[in-house]
């Protein structure tokens, strides 16, 4: 799993998840399919599944779960940054203030030595 980290202060942001397709044989291919197509949009350009989740509440970490299942099950690689919220977009938001963010600020900080302020 790669994360990106930076969340500015003050703003609206959601969890943006994106899975690289593992290469499988067609019945396995189906599978993951059928596993990631009612959470996740699909970019055959990039070989890429997509999902959105602006709050951890039941049906964002049921995503999540999903999508850790089929990274297990299929090697799917997931990505986890944090994007700004699109116009279209109608459900909740995590806000720069959330536990989350402070959880995403924390793991940005892991690397950096005791003292050295962050370059964000």
């Amino acid at each position: 799993m790669t994360t990106s980290l930076h969340v500015p202060e003050g703003s609206c942001w959601l969890l943006e998840i994106t899975i690289t397709s593992a290469q499988a044989a067609k019945a396995q291919w189906n599978e993951q399919l059928n596993k990631l197509r009612p959470i996740a949009g699909y970019d055959e350009s990039t070989q890429t599944w997509s999902a959105h989740v602006g709050a951890l509440n039941l049906a964002g970490l049921g995503v999540l779960q999903t999508l850790f299942d089929a990274a297990r099950a299929y090697g799917t690689e997931v990505r986890l940054a944090p994007v700004p919220v699109p116009k279209s977009w109608r459900g909740p938001v995590f806000t720069s203030d959330s536990e989350i963010a402070a959880l995403l600020r924390a793991q940005a900080d892991a690397g950096r030595p005791l003292g050295h302020l962050a370059l964000a």
